[in-house]
């Protein structure tokens, strides 16, 4: 095997194996972020999380912030390396040549906005869920008896940060779907 085959079949398949390693990753946090949440139910988180989320109003930002990161930051990081899967295998078309550099750019934009984008939106989404949520529990479980007004001081702080989150998300996903319209619609040297 030659020096430059063997650099084509190191970097073959080099954006899905980014992609579905972020995947796995974001897979693993939401299992540690579950698992603690199951153990702190049990024992030392006070008001507990499931009275959080039973209660709706402000507790529900914690469930969507929690399904939204199962389904874009688990599922959709997922979905994203079958995309480049299909670029880099399928079609035999490789992000990484020093030409393709817009190509390239594109693809490291959307691994970095949109893994960035969601851990920072679903995490501002569940913590400012919890301490809403929470805050408009009794008393006698751990909450702080607070009305919709009251909780309304705790989550409006979050609501830009979360749009800027959600933003940044949005801006890697359209950059990623631009850079695969970019490699699959315009004329790219293949690795052969």
């Amino acid at each position: 095997m030659t020096n430059s085959s063997k650099k084509d079949n190191d970097l073959s398949n080099i954006w899905t194996k980014r992609f579905i390693a972020a995947a796995i990753i974001q897979g693993a946090i939401i299992v540690v972020l579950t698992a603690f949440l199951i153990v702190s139910q049990m024992s030392f988180l006070k008001p507990e999380i499931s009275r959080v989320i039973a209660s709706g109003g402000a507790g529900t930002w914690f469930t969507f912030g929690y399904f939204m990161y199962i389904v874009v930051g688990v599922i959709g990081i997922a979905v994203s390396a079958i995309f480049y899967h299909y670029t880099e295998e399928v079609l035999n078309k490789q992000l990484y040549y020093r030409k393709n550099k817009i190509a390239k750019g594109l693809a490291w934009s959307h691994f970095l906005l949109m893994n960035i984008g969601i851990v920072a939106a679903a995490g501002l989404f569940m913590y400012a869920g919890y301490a809403g949520g929470s805050a408009m529990l009794p008393e006698t479980v751990g909450g702080k008896g607070f009305d919709a007004g009251q909780v309304h001081e705790i989550l409006a702080p979050f609501v830009e940060p979360i749009a800027a989150a959600v933003l940044v998300l949005l801006i890697g996903v359209t950059l990623g779907g631009i850079g695969f319209l970019f490699v699959n619609y315009h004329k790219l040297k293949s690795p052969t």
